[in-house]
């Protein structure tokens, strides 16, 4: 009985030496804020015409999304069956387009699009892995997964590189 009470005690007093409420919560963010500050100040603003690779590379997979969907539907391909509408086509194709070139010429607003387009992939490619018939579509769901994550994850850097204001004296593009 001794030990147990010695033990609440304890308790007690390091309870009475955290921060409670509002004080912890204080604490806890100027923390996060911290570090987010020193991850600001570690990234380095682009220079005049600089391009990141992440970026370069997810310009060259919209241009082969876009190219590849016309592709298809100039050679025939049916889609369950049926061939896929032209307006759907063209409109696919036309805003893969557009975000290739905005990517290609690092703006903010294309790398947001892909990025929005690249989340919308894992969330299908994910479904569909649960569902999957056998092993190939399986490992095709989980391939397209683990790309598609892969380059969202690097573009989040590169989106804050781009969006960075510029440096005293420099000119805006």
């Amino acid at each position: 009985m001794a030990q147990r009470a010695k033990r609440q005690k304890r308790k007690r007093k390091q309870r009475a030496a955290r921060p409670s409420g509002g004080e912890a919560m204080a604490t806890g963010y100027s923390r996060a804020r911290a570090k987010d500050d020193e991850a600001r100040a570690a990234l380095v603003p682009l220079e005049p015409g600089e391009r990141p690779v992440a970026v370069t590379v997810g310009a060259i997979v919209a241009l082969i999304f876009a190219l590849a969907n016309l592709g298809a539907y100039v050679a025939g391909v049916k889609v369950q069956g049926d061939r896929p509408a032209p307006a759907g086509v063209i409109v696919y194709s036309g805003l893969m387009l557009l975000v290739a070139y905005g990517m290609w010429r690092a703006k903010y607003w294309a790398v947001l699009g892909m990025e929005a387009l690249l989340a919308i992939i894992i969330i299908i490619f994910a479904l569909l892995a649960l569902n999957a018939g056998n092993v190939v579509s399986g490992v095709i769901a989980v391939v397209a997964v683990a790309a598609a994550g892969t380059l969202f994850w690097f573009l989040i850097k590169a989106m804050a590189r781009i969006q960075m204001p510029e440096r005293p004296g420099t000119q805006k593009r």
